[in-house]
């Protein structure tokens, strides 16, 4: 292994664990995903600027870029680390905010204003069948509806993402883990290289 992935796996062993951490993806009666209330707490993988896309690009066209912030439970981040995989039960979550560029002595850069939508993706290939992923849409709610499987990110995720469903090229701690253990999409490779 080399010294940052030892780093990167002895750094996730120190992250306390809780059974909420370990446990399963909550749903209510309607099959709705519930929005556990301690996701900030959870291991942050990556923000971009202005790289909405999907339901909530369509609804803020004509705003500011928005920031994404990308969250996972610790135990599934532990697991990656550990395989180069996401296991049965992982749940990211998208959460997109407003961007601001003027404020307090700010004049130029943009920083991060009000939470605008709350988006996310869970693998239970009990519940899921196919390839075991789907997509919620929260909303500013405490439970999200799932995303129809008609809409793009069904078929552009398994195609475009770098491993398992997730576009790890965006989280550079986990893509150079993924390139490590051997577990990159062939079609992300393919599409990778013809740019």
């Amino acid at each position: 292994m080399k010294p940052m992935g030892t780093v990167l796996v002895l750094a996730a062993a120190l992250l306390p664990l809780t059974a909420e951490d370990a446990a399963a993806p909550q749903f209510n009666g309607k099959g709705e995903l519930q929005l556990p209330a301690n996701y900030r707490e959870w291991v942050w993988l990556s923000s971009g600027l202005g790289m909405t896309y999907g339901p909530a690009a369509e609804a803020n066209r004509d705003r500011a870029p928005l920031f994404d912030n990308v969250f996972v439970k610790p135990a599934a981040y532990r697991a990656f680390l550990a395989t180069g995989k996401w296991p049965e039960h992982t749940m990211l979550l998208l959460e997109l905010r407003g961007s601001i560029s003027k404020g307090s002595i700010n004049n130029g850069g943009h920083y991060q204003g009000d939470r605008i939508a709350i988006e996310g993706e869970v693998k239970d290939s009990a519940r899921f069948p196919g390839n075991g992923w789907a997509f919620f849409a929260f909303g500013k709610s405490a439970s999200g509806r799932m995303i129809p499987r008609s809409q793009d990110c069904y078929t552009c995720h398994p195609t475009k993402g770098a491993v398992d469903n997730t576009f790890v090229q965006f989280y550079p701690t986990l893509l150079a883990v993924a390139q490590a253990k051997g577990t990159l999409n062939p079609a992300y490779i393919r599409d990778s290289k013809g740019r």
